[in-house]
């Protein structure tokens, strides 16, 4: 039986079987089928669950999955945020770093964030990072050096030394804040009490890690005396180095490997390799597989060096690190909101299986996106039963990339094909290859033919690599999923009524939820509806009824970003509900900025021309403050609410802070990407067109239409020097 998910189908993921012109629900059997509706709720139980792991792995030091695992669930967080950009949480993994610090240790703030690290799966990945560092730069890859290191299976450290003295210790906790745990690193003989010859001061980073062989003799000590047996090296190390008893951590064999820096008073040296040196010289320990590189080639070989090694090093490691070895090129990278743009982590690959190729079936999106799915024999994968895998779209189908290029050396896919399914952390299995001597279907996929032999309405617009949903849906179904993601924890996140209570509310006769607007008249109705009230239900009870009421209550105060994200408007995820709202500032003015922006506007051509913003998100947010029944049903919800203005960039003492700046004409001295990071570093908005509310151009050589609208405007325009020596006194 071929069978399509519907977005609109209620609790997704569910397939609505098509069968003898009617549909049925069955349940889906794996993530890979997620439709936009189900992928809010996967995305919530993806945040959920990576949440109980982090705290399960960085705070508790008993991990509930192994690294791959998790791996395996962020990648898969990543790629249906990819997919569904719009659905991206305000607790979406993918912005979180670590854990919340454990209770029963004091806390610190790093006075630098410790950020994570993007990750590469592949050559290709790390030869895409080299190639966006020099993009970014305006070098070519050849024009870098690189240095390559293990990346060590343990937990991150930051020792801090005033004037040679260490004065605390603290871990990565979640990046902003973390553990205090200086009584314990007392007894790592890895980590100096005291430094000559160093900068007043120096904050050394690294990771606490356990030997092999001192794992295997700390937990034989631990089954003889009939206590806690570790599971591996990296959760006795973490649960060793943080224990409330510093006595306790003094009787566990740790060591330290340091890698980077924190806060420090005066440069360590030029480059990272001189750095870590420096770091040597000072009495840390530092990897003996440590090395500069002068190619990515060169990286890549170290990779399967090390790779080859693993298994002889004596302790964990789960990849390679790679990072620019100029200090002063990794100055003008900068950073993403969580990693570095200069460093990337290029993970140990996982397993993959062959397995044939079942069925595609066709998932349809609430946007209309008709998107192929590989139905598989079930398959172990890195210790993972797979069963499904993303097809993306026709031409991956075909064997043919975004471009046209040929992927699989141009091998299609059909169905009854003996392929070969591959994770590697990623989300989403996909298919790697075809063995075109099992293969026993003579005809090629035909999507269109598919379609219509589920009696499906598509077609693929001239430019467009998806077919699309020409039929309609349920619609109740969409309303259901759109208030689940009211509620959701990115949105209003309101305790006490998740996905289950928007089902049973949606559907009931005295109390009934159709609009956002209606959860604020909850309690009010409830009132008024005394013979039927929630305390008297069953399951509810006067305490829980309250409870709810209550929480509805304290979530009318809502910050403009988070209401904004909480409309579920097509492309608007929580970065691009920020940008809305940092730029517009307060809800009246978002809104009738929105209500005026139609086409050839004013107004349109400012949202459009907001950085990250861009025509198709701009008109997808217009449509819905432009039609009126949508319209309505926002400003109902408006009238109950207290939406906080968003909070401002913080005003540096930079001389561009809080200024509005253009860039035209050609830059000589750095890339646009890099000109517009350090503006935005130093609280400047970056705008792409020049307007009555732009405070400063720069303009290069070739400069046109835009250095001559800011001279008819009296609009300050100066040259890239000058620009860089205005910067150059922040």
């Amino acid at each position: 039986m071929s069978s399509v998910c519907l977005d609109a189908a209620p609790a997704c993921p569910y397939f609505w079987a098509k069968t003898a012109g009617a549909f049925s629900l069955s349940k889906p059997d794996d993530i890979a089928t997620l439709t936009e509706a189900a992928a809010k709720a996967e995305l919530a139980r993806l945040a959920q669950d990576l949440a109980l792991a982090n705290t399960a792995y960085h705070q508790a030091d008993a991990p509930k999955m192994d690294d791959a695992s998790y791996d395996a669930l962020k990648r898969r967080n990543a790629a249906i945020e990819e997919k569904f950009p719009h659905l991206k949480r305000d607790d979406s993994p993918s912005d979180r770093v670590g854990a919340a610090p454990a209770p029963g240790f004091s806390k610190i703030t790093h006075a630098v964030p410790m950020l994570s690290l993007a990750n590469a799966f592949s050559d290709e990945d790390v030869h895409n990072f080299a190639e966006r560092v020099a993009k970014f730069l305006g070098l070519t890859p050849a024009d870098l050096r690189f240095t390559a290191e293990p990346k060590i299976d343990g937990l991150s450290l930051a020792v801090r030394y005033e004037d040679g003295v260490l004065v605390h210790a603290v871990t990565r906790g979640d990046g902003e804040v973390g553990e205090n745990v200086t009584a314990n690193v007392q007894s790592i003989a890895d980590i100096p009490k005291s430094l000559e010859d160093a900068p007043a001061l120096l904050e050394v980073r690294g990771e606490v890690y356990m030997a092999h062989s001192d794992f295997q003799d700390l937990n034989k000590r631990q089954a003889d005396s009939g206590g806690k047996v570790f599971a591996n090296p990296r959760n006795a190390a973490a649960g060793s180095l943080r224990q409330l008893d510093p006595a306790v951590t003094k009787s566990r064999p740790l060591r330290f490997f340091a890698y980077a820096w924190g806060a420090l008073s005066a440069p360590l040296a030029d480059t990272q390799m001189g750095s870590v040196q420096r770091l040597s010289a000072l009495g840390f320990s530092v990897n003996p597989l440590f090395q500069r590189f002068e190619t990515v080639d060169e990286m890549l070989d170290h990779y399967r060096v090390i790779e080859r090694s693993r298994a002889d090093l004596g302790y964990d490691i789960d990849g390679v690190v790679y990072k620019v070895d100029g200090l002063d090129l990794q100055a003008r990278l900068g950073f993403r909101s969580t990693t570095p743009r200069w460093a990337i982590a290029h993970k140990f690959p996982a397993e993959t299986a062959w397995t044939r190729l079942v069925d595609i079936e066709i998932q349809v999106g609430r946007t209309g996106a008709l998107s192929p799915v590989a139905r598989l024999e079930p398959v172990n994968v890195g210790g993972v039963m797979v069963s499904n895998a993303t097809l993306h779209n026709e031409d991956y189908i075909k064997g043919l990339d975004s471009k046209g290029n040929p992927i699989r050396d141009g091998k299609d896919i059909r169905p009854g094909d003996l392929v070969q399914v591959y994770r590697a952390g990623d989300v989403i299995p996909k298919i790697s290859d075809v063995d075109l001597t099992k293969r026993t279907n003579p005809d090629r996929f035909d999507f269109a033919q598919k379609l219509q032999t589920l009696g499906i309405d598509g077609h693929r617009a001239d430019g467009d690599a998806v077919w699309r949903y020409a039929g309609d849906g349920p619609m109740d179904a969409v309303a259901i999923e759109a208030l689940k993601h009211f509620v959701s924890r990115g949105a209003f996140d309101i305790e006490g009524l998740g996905a289950k209570q928007v089902e049973m509310f949606f559907d009931d006769p005295d109390l009934p939820i159709k609009t956002p607007a209606d959860i604020f008249t909850l309690a009010r109705r409830d009132a008024d509806n005394a013979l039927t009230s929630l305390a008297k239900r069953s399951g509810w009870g006067e305490k829980s009824a309250n409870n709810l009421f209550q929480a509805i209550e304290d979530k009318r105060k809502i910050p403009l970003h988070r209401l904004i994200f909480a409309l579920g408007i097509r492309h608007v995820g929580e970065a691009a509900a920020k940008v809305l709202a940092q730029t517009y500032g307060d809800w009246d003015s978002f809104r009738e900025a929105m209500v005026a922006a139609s086409p050839d506007t004013p107004a349109r051509a400012d949202l459009e021309d907001v950085d990250g913003i861009g025509p198709v998100l701009a008109a997808s947010v217009v449509a819905a403050f432009q039609t009126p029944a949508r319209l309505a049903d926002i400003d109902a919800l408006a009238a109950h609410l207290d939406i906080q203005p968003a909070q401002q960039r913080a005003q540096s003492d930079s001389p561009v802070a809080g200024k509005t700046v253009v860039f035209t004409g050609t830059l000589e001295h750095m890339t646009r990407s890099e000109a517009k990071a350090r503006a935005e570093a130093l609280g400047a908005k970056v705008s792409g067109s020049v307007s009555g509310k732009t405070d400063l151009v720069i303009a290069g050589p070739g400069a046109g239409s835009k250095a001559k609208k800011a001279a008819d405007l009296g609009v300050e325009t100066i040259s890239e020097a000058d620009w860089i020596a205005l910067i150059s006194t922040s």
